[in-house]
């Protein structure tokens, strides 16, 4: 099934950056993103089959963190779910591409419900992304 056919809606997400070369180098190069249309103040990428957006607005807000199984969380934050084949190929990419994480990539609640891999990291203009894979799907939205 193509991601055009999924039951599931797909989302249209927009952020800010400071950037666009380097958003073009972070989401193209680093990310391995195909790129869509764009101007000189926004670009859309294909984000695993949903809209993704950097618009250019240099001013940003400050950040805010949460606490969450003993690491700080940025918030806001957004990111994919992925298969934890997928998650560990994007953790060596990003390793190879020298990214910084904020989380290093780990296994957040080994052993409880909800059990899940995650890493947290910036794009170049300060955005924060979290990667997760968890090891049973069924429990993405356990309480």
């Amino acid at each position: 099934m193509s991601v055009l056919a999924s039951p599931i809606p797909r989302f249209h997400l927009a952020v800010p950056v400071d950037d666009l070369s380097a958003a073009r180098r972070f989401y193209g190069d680093v990310l391995g993103l195909e790129q869509g249309r764009s101007a000189h103040t926004w670009v859309d990428w294909n984000l695993h089959g949903h809209q993704f957006v950097t618009h250019l607005a240099p001013e940003r807000a400050q950040r805010i963190h949460n606490p969450v199984d003993g690491h700080d969380v940025p918030v806001p934050h957004f990111g994919l779910i992925l298969t934890i084949p997928a998650f560990q190929c994007l953790a060596d990419r990003l390793r190879a591409a020298g990214t910084e994480f904020v989380i290093e990539p780990y296994v957040r609640f080994e052993g409880q419900q909800g059990e899940q891999h995650t890493m947290f990291l910036l794009d170049p203009a300060g955005n924060a992304l979290e990667f997760k894979a968890f090891a049973d799907d069924s429990q993405v939205f356990a309480a």
